[in-house]
């Protein structure tokens, strides 16, 4: 028996000033299957995904819904065709609630025309009950995280009864545990014989799900497999037209003097944390979700209030009370959030590149755009950022290259101190051979660079030493020799004290 094609796409092509984003794209997606599309940032796959969901309008091809050909030209006509999309770049409204999130641009209305907000608080109880969330309907947004965020648009995608929901990286900000819930839920719709089209750079991860993969590279299609046809290695081959012979190029560099030193800070969110990194040191911090870890990085750069606690860097004792302190101390840092706290979305890319450093390519009261074109365009060149023109939105880049963009911005200030909270989230393997190439560049240069991750083989490839987090406090720190994944755990999860206090009370 021939298996239901749910969606087609034929001869699908999408041009970009400068760019040929898709090039003859066939596609094809069953029904009842996960078929997971892999490719570097720039390949195509999310532009693709964005004409099926009516975001963009293709310039040639047809697409198919159970072999009728549509027009999909917003994505309200994606919703009525059975189409729902999670989007990699989350486009959370601060000031919306929970419930307002759920029916933002569908909101039912009652017998007289208006908003039925009884319908909507009792649909969003009901959504958040069946998906174990414990928020209230009335919780507004920006009191919630990423990971909380990306966990309401997965409930609102699923709770639309599509037939075909596309989901890109969607679990880039959760935890292990909700990557699990949401696995459960994608074999659920399965059975429903509902069609997933699944976005993903976590190459451990997709195996556990997929029926297909498909691998872009350059806006085409390398090729289609069944998943048991292949593995991680054969797939990161095919995407970067090569194969990487070591995923983490780390380099043992001899450290020099301390270059920050941090003694008992606490903030609003963690206490009496203590560490130092050491000048040509890649120190990472792991820890679970709401560990802390990323507070007190904000902290460091002058983002939130550092309540006690001394700060040094360079030896000499640095007092944070905003951000161009610590920049004049000589940090730089990388959000885990771009799309909130990183790129201006409104300016190009060379603005978003020279942002940070004005005073170099604005003086004697004019701009010089020679000196601002050499400046981004040297940089650029060193992060390999791949634009059609310096000109273009940054919006219009993949997320890894507008990540490049980023730290380009902070690379033309020099810093001696660079924090980097979650620097390969949403990054392809090829953009995160790039940026950990970068990191040991820069610490064979002599910079010291704290780096925050939840991918703990990116944490034990690419650091010298690990700290340990876990409920606001810094709770071990493991030097390079003793890396584990299962004693980093200990520590997140706050065993190891239950055991130091077990073994102290069997020696009483």
């Amino acid at each position: 028996m021939t298996e239901k094609i749910r969606l087609r796409v034929s001869q699908v092509t999408k041009l970009f000033p400068g760019v040929v984003a898709l090039d003859k794209i066939d596609f094809a997606v069953k029904e009842g299957s996960v078929h997971v599309l892999c490719g570097e940032n720039g390949a195509g796959k999310s532009t693709l995904m964005k004409i099926i969901n009516g975001v963009y309008q293709a310039d040639g091809g047809q697409v198919f819904i159970d072999e009728e050909p549509v027009k999909i030209d917003s994505p309200s006509d994606a919703r009525r065709l059975g189409v729902s999309m999670i989007f990699q770049e989350l486009n959370a409204i601060p000031e919306l609630t929970v419930a307002e999130n759920f029916f933002v641009g569908d909101w039912p209305v009652n017998p007289f025309g208006k908003v039925d907000w009884k319908h909507i608080r009792k649909k969003t109880q009901e959504l958040l009950k069946e998906e174990g969330l414990t928020y209230s309907p009335d919780t507004k947004l920006r009191d919630l995280t990423v990971s909380d965020i990306q966990m309401l648009e997965i409930t609102k995608a699923v709770s639309r009864n599509c037939n075909i929901i596309i989901m890109d990286e969607p679990t880039s900000a959760i935890t292990q545990k909700e990557v699990a819930v949401l696995f459960e839920k994608i074999r659920a719709l399965k059975k429903r014989g509902v069609s997933i089209i699944y976005i993903s750079h976590k190459l451990d991860e997709i195996f556990q799900i997929a029926d297909h993969i498909t691998v872009f590279r350059d806006g085409k299609v390398v090729d289609t497999r069944a998943a048991a046809e292949l593995d991680i290695d054969r797939v990161i081959s095919m995407m970067v037209g090569r194969k990487l012979e070591n995923s983490y190029p780390k380099e043992t560099v001899a450290p020099g003097e301390n270059l920050l030193e941090v003694e008992a800070i606490s903030g609003g969110a963690f206490r009496d944390v203590s560490f130092h990194v050491k000048r040509g040191e890649i120190v990472g911090f792991s820890g679970l979700m709401g560990a802390g870890r990323t507070e007190v990085m904000r902290a460091l750069f002058g983002l939130d209030a550092i309540h006690s606690g001394t700060v040094k860097a360079k030896g000499k004792n640095l007092r944070i009370r905003k951000v161009s302190d610590s920049i004049q101390g000589g940090m730089a840092m990388l959000s885990e959030d771009r799309r909130r706290y990183g790129i201006v979305p409104v300016r190009s890319v060379k603005e978003n590149c020279s942002i940070a450093s004005l005073e170099r390519v604005i003086y004697s009261g004019r701009l010089h755009g020679k000196q601002e074109n050499d400046l981004v365009g040297r940089m650029f060149g060193r992060m390999r950022v791949k634009t059609p023109s310096f000109d273009t939105p940054i919006l219009a880049l993949s997320g890894g290259n507008q990540q490049k963009v980023l730290l380009s911005r902070w690379m033309l200030r020099d810093p001696d101190i660079l924090i980097l909270d979650e620097p390969t989230r949403g990054i392809d393997v090829g953009a995160k051979y790039e940026i950990y190439r970068l990191m040991t560049e820069l610490v064979k240069e002599g910079k010291a660079i704290v780096m925050v991750s939840s991918e703990m083989p990116e944490l034990l490839g690419m650091c010298d030493r690990i700290y340990v987090m876990s409920q606001g406090t810094v709770t071990g720190e493991l030097q390079r020799e003793n890396f584990s994944q299962e004693l980093i755990m200990k520590y997140a999860t706050g065993s190891m004290d239950n055991m130091d206090k077990r073994r102290d009370q069997g020696r009483s």
